[in-house]
């Protein structure tokens, strides 16, 4: 089969590599039909994420038709439509039984990117993405192995389109989990950081949720043109202001600042001189200005969500503005399986509309051309979708 496979960083390419088979009985082997780039693809793309190896294969967005089933799986069957969630959970460990997917404690045997020592349980393993998540390999490709299918795989109706359901993978939990966490509700005002595939989607469940006010932070116009024409954010650009949190903060009720801010920007955020010396040094493993950013800009006993993906030491995390300022912090991966069916209702009465950030359709084949598109946001780009069997590509306003 083919699959999009690492060699080195900003180096993939479209390789022929054996057809995945069933190495346990709950497995399931599936036909994929439509896979996504995420922006998590990208820290892998580029070589930020340890454990990653040449010949792995990327991809954590995807769906398709189960073509296999091991004797055990029970939940899924052979010619189901599937969506399937990027976290592999067992169902039935000390976590899973909380609905707490993310962190089940069966599915990987390594550390994740933990530094504590003292941390005796890893996180879930995640598909695609490094031996540090499980070494999984990913659903960018024409077939892959799905293990844990009575807890993973989610059965999606035949009358929605691949593009309408296929965010439930992980954007738009991982979205519905951030504006969650966040506590929005009616009359909230919120400040999103970031205006990629997850912030726009944010923006779409807080405004879904009664949001009033909605600020969004970008660096690029024309995804912050799309945010403020379809969801109504009040657009800033960093690249014209270096303090956004102070333009919030003025435009705030008395001054107080937003009831939330969502940091959908993660460890690859735009940072000083001094955090990129520090972070080629390896002295410092994130840039911390994105969340001193969101802790400034949100007002005292506010929530700091964060959706964006975080390893290592950040430098001037000023924990203690957040300590005066009463903050709550609630972040981590997505707990994807515990939202689909809600998510899932949401679609099909049109209330929330996934498939509007997507701009390019692209045959598997070209995929190392499309995470260049992707990366350089090349061609106004905000989503990419990759199609086993597509013969052109589709480009979309």
């Amino acid at each position: 089969m083919k699959a999009l496979t690492y060699h080195g960083p900003h180096r993939v390419k479209v390789d022929n590599v054996p057809d995945p088979g069933l190495e346990a009985a709950d497995d399931i082997i599936l036909r994929v039909t439509a896979t996504a780039i995420c922006g998590s693809d990208l820290h892998l793309y580029r070589g930020k994420i340890p454990g990653t190896s040449h010949g792995d294969i990327f991809g954590h967005e995807f769906m398709g038709e189960v073509v296999e089933a091991g004797s055990a799986v029970t939940a899924v069957q052979k010619g189901d439509r599937v969506v399937i969630p990027f976290v592999i959970a067992c169902g039935d460990c000390f976590f899973c039984r909380l609905q707490e997917f993310a962190a089940c404690e069966t599915t990987n045997p390594g550390r994740g990117a933990i530094l504590n020592k003292k941390q005796i349980t890893s996180p879930a393993a995640l598909f695609g993405f490094s031996a540090l998540y499980g070494g999984v390999p990913g659903g960018q490709a024409e077939y892959v192995r799905v293990p844990k299918a009575n807890t993973g795989p989610f059965r999606v109706p035949p009358v929605l389109a691949d593009d309408q359901v296929l965010f439930l993978s992980d954007i738009l939990p991982t979205a519905w989990q951030a504006v969650k966490n966040a506590q929005v509700t009616k009359g909230s005002s919120l400040a999103i950081f970031g205006a990629g595939p997850v912030g726009l989607l944010t923006a779409a469940c807080a405004r879904m949720l009664g949001a009033e006010k909605i600020f969004m932070v970008d660096h690029h116009p024309y995804r912050l043109a799309f945010a403020r024409d379809r969801y109504d954010v009040i657009p800033i650009n960093f690249d014209d202001n270096d303090d956004p949190a102070a333009y919030i903060i003025e435009n705030t009720t008395n001054h107080r600042g937003v009831d939330a801010v969502i940091d959908a920007v993660g460890f690859e955020a735009k940072g000083s001189l001094t955090e990129t010396v520090m972070t080629n040094l390896k002295l410092e493993g994130s840039s911390g200005k994105a969340l001193r950013q969101c802790i400034a800009a949100v007002r005292r006993g506010g929530i700091v969500s964060v959706p964006g993906v975080y390893a290592g030491f950040i430098h001037g995390f000023l924990f203690g503005d957040a300590f005066d300022k009463g903050l709550t912090f609630k972040m981590g991966q997505t707990h994807v399986q515990a939202y689909l069916p809600e998510l899932l209702n949401l679609i099909e009465q049109g209330l929330i509309k996934p498939e509007e950030i997507i701009t390019h359709h692209m045959p598997l084949e070209r995929a190392e051309e499309a995470y260049k598109i992707f990366e350089k946001r090349q061609e106004e780009c905000r989503k990419v979708i990759l199609v086993p069997g597509l013969t052109e590509t589709l480009r979309h306003v």
